[in-house]
């Protein structure tokens, strides 16, 4: 549920002091709540309920190493995740707004000043990816550019690097596979029990 309504008996900002992250895996990539958190802002409510599906930081796997999907900043990602998959898409919340959330919320959490803004520098070149995300972009996202001057060079290097080796392990993982399925070959002709033998993918999410 989003409340939007001003309570004056909410805290100014920030989580409420019962807020924990508790969550179930439901696959590679994905978690569910196990408990609602509720964060306030501006005599805001916003409520994640149990059951919101999340995973954590969308951060690209080439640049996990520099900042991983899970860490201070987790509340703030799960949030950020209902915000643009509740409010947002519903339309009661501009994206802009819940990105500004976000950035707020690491600030409270007392993520690195540098490391939240490179963290909203991304969610904002993500909302691109959409209509609403979009709108009004440019005129409000300038700092955008700055931020990443400042992080480019510091993170690009390694990703290349990093791609360059995924791509090395993807090449081997396939000759390793096809070496596997002639073994299996050779015991099927042998009637010999086979060993399982699966696909490597290459992707550079995690």
């Amino acid at each position: 549920m989003t409340q939007l309504a001003v309570d004056e008996h909410l805290p100014v900002t920030g989580f409420s002091g019962t807020a924990e992250v508790e969550v179930r895996q439901l696959n590679d990539t994905e978690w569910v709540t196990l408990s609602r958190l509720d964060y306030s802002t501006g005599g805001m409510r916003f409520t994640v309920p149990r059951g919101q599906h999340t995973d954590f930081a969308s951060v690209p796997r080439v640049f996990v190493w520099f900042l991983p999907r899970y860490g201070r900043y987790t509340k703030a990602a799960i949030l950020h995740d209902y915000l643009c998959r509740v409010p947002v898409a519903n339309g009661t919340l501009p994206r802009g707004a819940a990105d500004r959330i976000f950035l707020q919320s690491m600030r409270e959490l007392e993520v690195a000043f540098l490391r939240r803004w490179i963290m909203w520098a991304a969610v904002r070149l993500g909302a691109l990816a959409n209509a609403r995300g979009r709108q009004g972009w440019l005129r409000a996202c300038w700092q955008v550019f700055p931020i990443l001057f400042v992080a480019l060079p510091v993170v690009a290097p390694p990703a290349v690097v990093i791609v360059a080796a995924l791509l090395v392990f993807y090449l081997v993982e396939t000759i390793a596979r096809a070496a596997l399925a002639v073994g299996n070959l050779v015991r099927r002709t042998r009637g010999r029990a086979q060993k399982p033998v699966s696909t490597p993918k290459f992707s550079l999410r995690l």
